[in-house]
């Protein structure tokens, strides 16, 4: 596709189709066969997780209402799942090192060890999933949805309260 093909009946309609397939991507992707299977609590904590070592690797502090932000949930829900972490070893909570009063989290090494894991896991699907393609496109959509995932990181913060652009 092409610039102008953008503005094509056919290239919108591809356009519009993103949103749908995104909702498919999410569902979807959960039933590939991995080893092991993915359980529900698997992917609350994969999201936090995620979420601690984005911020780790942004050297940005991660609290419960930052997570609660990121993760479009009530605080209290954010509590239960980062408690769910703490109480299973994957991850802890410190006094922050910018302000003593607020309480800071911290993955653990079991929790690095099983954000890995998730992470191979995921690799697993990706690989089930795109098993029939050519390796030249796979490796295309991989580099794609990565140059895609890093633009998220243009986005205002959770709760700037951006409106969306016109269209």
């Amino acid at each position: 596709m092409t610039t102008s093909d953008a503005f094509t009946p056919q290239g919108q309609a591809l356009l519009d189709a993103v949103g749908a397939a995104f909702a498919r991507l999410r569902r979807r992707t959960m039933q590939a066969p991995v080893d092991p299977p993915v359980g529900r609590k698997d992917l609350k904590r994969n999201l936090v997780l995620n979420i601690v070592d984005e911020a780790n690797e942004a050297a940005t502090e991660m609290t419960v209402g930052r997570l609660a932000d990121h993760l479009l949930v009530d605080p209290s829900v954010a509590s239960r799942m980062v408690s769910d972490c703490i109480s299973h070893g994957y991850l802890v909570r410190a006094a922050s090192q910018q302000d003593g009063r607020r309480t800071v989290l911290h993955l653990t090494e079991e929790g690095i060890a099983l954000l890995n894991h998730f992470r191979h896991q995921q690799r697993q699907a990706f690989e089930y999933i795109t098993r029939d393609w050519p390796a030249a496109e796979r490796l295309e959509f991989a580099r794609l949805l990565l140059k895609y995932a890093d633009s998220t990181a243009q986005l205002p913060a959770p709760g700037a309260g951006s409106r969306p652009p016109a269209r």
